[in-house]
């Protein structure tokens, strides 16, 4: 038990520090130079046909990499055989993804500089979907090591070649495109990488078409696209909406307005995202159907629970109530105009990733138990719900209106995920518990109002020392056992 779990931490543990290095100077410093270079109109237009591109990416994917995920960690043997077919898979799904994403785009009315955009950015999708497929290999194996390098490989490329361009002699006349060139050489670059080094552990030497092998695989890998393709709508359908809903004229900016108060939240999310890659895995071993006679398993499914709900807690609430009252000041720390603007999308969105952390561990959870279909009926209204209010709340309200509908949707699913994990698996959540987080929440709420008339770098500091000692104190942060678990030997 203590193993599995010390897994866990050291996958978290490389994984975090990697991309903590790394990718939050990619999202605030090379993303938010590309937009100021370019301005909010551009960057609008390029948001939005890079959100396009992104919700059917699923296409290329068809849920084979969390299926494999979870498959890997549960019979590792498989993994070579797994690596020839599902490549041969993926080549035949570009295709795919090409037709559907084009013909939407035309049905969308798109014009030759947006056609252009959407080609690289398809390529680019396809790289990145191969990225992440490799390193599903490298996680459900569970070498973390490597797989926390390939995850800042192609971002430290882009942060290299992007900063070339924004910084260099050829920076006044910086265009959007340069922008998405540079991430087709990265994400080329790394894939080639990572199959080199998967190559080289498992001994897969070339690609072989199997056809009952590719059905079969097909077949597991649905219902988890569904959900993906579902999660990606909800989460990503706003600028595309914003673009084709907002007051004429006013279509463009309002993207670029949501995707510059997004980008914060998109930084924040990423930690509770590489959570849940080291946690899938460690749940699909953990929920694999086996005799659990001394309910040994049981307990240490709920153990890892509660251990990552506390993390998630301290992370999420600490980030959303303080950040939110910083809207002002960090808005104009990135920008160089419409600084209202952003800020008052900001202060809702930001509100996001509590909802959002608590999907990354209790839809983790759900998932790797393969409850998928519970999944997607979760999935699907959410993005009922977040269709109905983006078309009420856009005209009226633009982007501050699709702030909320984001919320709405991300709210629910968190809610109905907690609901249905508490039940399915009898997690034990105390009313001591409940109320030790509702006493967190309020506890950093009165912080933060106490603090207001400091620099922003200063009460981010203070609000975050004193969540981080409520955190331990409540226990939320259990020090203990998380020192058990490193002093505990393989």
């Amino acid at each position: 038990m203590p193993t599995i779990k010390k897994s866990l931490l050291s996958g978290l543990f490389w994984i975090l520090i990697a991309n903590l290095l790394v990718k939050p100077f990619w999202l605030l410093g090379i993303e938010v130079g590309v937009q100021n270079a370019v301005g909010t109109q551009m960057y609008g237009l390029y948001f939005a046909v890079f959100n396009l591109s992104y919700i059917f990416n699923i296409l290329l994917d068809l849920g084979i990499t969390n299926f494999n995920t979870r498959n890997i960690a549960q019979y590792p043997k498989l993994i070579v055989k797994h690596l020839s077919g599902i490549l041969t898979i993926k080549l035949l799904l570009l295709a795919l993804y090409l037709v559907v994403t084009f013909s939407v785009g035309a049905l969308l009315g798109y014009g030759s500089q947006q056609f252009h955009l959407l080609v690289w950015l398809c390529i680019n999708q396809f790289l990145n979907s191969l990225i992440v497929y490799l390193r599903s290999n490298f996680e459900g194996l569970l070498l973390f090591k490597w797989d926390s390098l390939l995850s800042v490989m192609d971002r430290l490329l882009m942060i290299v070649i992007c900063g070339l361009l924004l910084w260099g002699p050829a920076a006044e006349g910086f265009r959007i495109e340069w922008f998405v060139y540079a991430q087709t050489v990265a994400y080329l670059l790394t894939a080639v990488t990572a199959l080199g080094v998967l190559a080289r552990k498992t001994g897969f030497r070339r690609l072989h078409w199997n056809r009952p092998f590719s059905i079969a695989i097909l077949k597991k890998s649905l219902p988890f696209a569904l959900l993906v393709l579902l999660m990606a709508s909800y989460n990503r359908l706003d600028p595309v909406m914003l673009q084709k809903l907002s007051p004429q004229g006013l279509g463009d900016y309002n993207a670029g307005i949501y995707a510059g108060a997004f980008r914060l939240l998109d930084a924040l999310t990423m930690i509770a995202y590489l959570a849940s890659v080291a946690l899938l895995p460690i749940f699909s071993k953990m929920t694999r159907p086996q005799a659990d006679p001394d309910g040994r398993q049981a307990a240490e499914l709920r153990d890892t629970v509660r251990l990552m709900t506390g993390f998630m807690t301290v992370f999420a609430v600490t980030a959303a109530c303080t950040l939110s009252c910083l809207d002002h000041e960090l808005m104009a720390l990135f920008y160089k105009e419409n600084i209202e603007d952003y800020a008052v999308v900001f202060r809702i969105v930001i509100f996001c990733i509590i909802p959002i952390a608590a999907t990354y561990v209790f839809g983790t959870l759900l998932t790797a138990a393969g409850r998928l279909r519970m999944l997607n009926i979760f999935a699907a209204t959410a993005l009922l719900l977040n269709l109905a209010v983006n078309l009420v709340c856009i005209p009226r309200w633009g982007a501050v209106g699709s702030a909320w509908a984001g919320l709405t949707a991300q709210t629910f699913m968190a809610v109905a995920q907690i609901v249905a994990a508490v039940k399915l698996f009898r997690l034990k959540l105390s009313a001591g518990y409940i109320l030790r987080i509702v006493f967190f929440t309020l506890s950093v709420v009165a912080c933060t109002f106490c603090v207001p008339h400091l620099q922003w770098w200063i009460t981010l500091v203070v609000v975050a020392v004193v969540a981080l000692a409520m955190g331990l104190m409540l226990r939320l942060i259990d020090i203990r056992e998380i020192m058990k678990i490193i002093q505990t030997e393989k």
